[in-house]
């Protein structure tokens, strides 16, 4: 078994927990947390299992990474405090531990990565011996394995559209959906989220991926932006009011440029209510949310994945299969040797052993 950390118990950190209990492979050594309200907590109990597993939740991270464990699965944000992530991550990795993440967009492209984030994870890999794979659902494994592929059941690809489509009032992080990406704000404010040159800080390593994948050589990496506001004030369950007149619905594209043409395209949508936008792209099954692949080529082809968790909530699927992506390359780079891994190094595998199981 190998002794796995899960540093976070928010809405990735809830699902990281269940996912190393699941695993057969993997042994729930500690839970770290920033919440003195937590602390002592029982792991079960904070990720809504049902019962406890007999881990309870600590502040001490110099404690539990002194006890050397062997996996820990980064799960606290970095959308706000990149460079403390950063040191966390890097401490970890110092410590000897593999460590899996989807806090550090700048690494999701490691090869591609600005030297102040690749530098000290390198170094520290060269100290400790420890391994870092960054990666997640969008950004990760729905623009990067998935439509790669997809993309060799075709003769001809004329293009490659990744789609995430969602109602971010199933998000369960109020502050990031209000100010992040500028939800029932002023039109005339600009969200960090949606300033220039920030969706490709976050979604330019995807194209790049998909390009070194598909042996391509991209010109350029650009951005296209729309915002829309709401015609009437809405109320949602979760996130209370949003004014008529403030951004309600968001529609960005980070283009990776082929021969003059957008060829490699990230594709959001993302509204607070169905109601604001309704001729942008929505589910196909007129749902929460849903990440869609599109190969234009011979033949054209579309896949759809609507994942669903935390009673039926497509956010918490998606965050779900982030962290399947991550806990499940846990015992493949505890064989590889230590380094700094991206989507292209590390393989998505079959749940082998976890069939049927509970």
């Amino acid at each position: 078994m190998i002794p796995t950390v899960v540093w976070g118990t928010g809405n990735v950190g809830r699902a990281a927990v269940r996912a190393v209990e699941a695993h057969p492979d993997l042994s729930l050594a500690a839970v770290l947390v920033h919440d003195p309200r937590k602390v002592g907590r029982d792991a079960g109990e904070l990720a809504g299992l049902g019962r406890t597993l007999g881990v309870t939740a600590t502040d001490d991270v110099e404690a539990v990474l002194a006890a050397r464990p062997r996996a820990v699965v980064y799960a606290a944000s970095g959308d706000l405090r990149p460079d403390e992530a950063l040191a966390d991550v890097v401490r970890a990795v110092r410590s000897g531990a593999v460590v899996v993440t989807p806090a550090l967009y700048p690494l999701y492209d490691q090869r591609g990565a600005p030297p102040e984030f690749r530098d000290p994870v390198l170094a520290a890999v060269a100290d400790g011996g420890g391994s870092l794979f960054v990666s997640g659902v969008d950004p990760g494994w729905g623009n990067d394995v998935l439509p790669l592929l997809i993309s060799g059941l075709g003769s001809t690809v004329d293009a490659i559209r990744c789609q995430e489509i969602f109602d971010y009032s199933t998000y369960d992080q109020e502050e990031s959906v209000r100010h992040l990406i500028g939800m029932g704000h002023l039109m005339e404010y600009e969200p960090l989220m949606l300033a220039p040159s920030v969706p490709t800080m976050v979604w330019g390593g995807q194209i790049r991926l998909m390009a070194r994948a598909l042996d391509v050589q991209l010109d350029d990496i650009r951005e296209t932006l729309d915002r829309r506001a709401l015609d009437a004030t809405v109320r949602t369950r979760t996130m209370g009011e949003f004014a008529a007149g403030t951004q309600g619905a968001v529609r960005f594209e980070v283009q990776g440029i082929v021969g003059g043409e957008p060829r490699i395209v990230v594709e959001h949508v993302t509204r607070i209510h169905p109601s604001c936008a309704p001729d942008w792209p929505t589910p196909p099954d007129g749902g929460d949310g849903a990440h869609r692949v599109i190969i234009e080529g011979r033949p054209r082809i579309e896949v759809t994945v609507e994942a669903t968790d935390e009673d039926e909530n497509r956010s918490a699927g998606g965050n779900a299969t982030a962290v399947g992506r991550l806990v499940n390359a846990v015992d493949w780079l505890v064989d590889a040797d230590p380094g700094l891994y991206d989507a292209l190094d590390v393989p998505l595998r079959p749940a082998a052993g976890r069939l049927g199981r509970k």
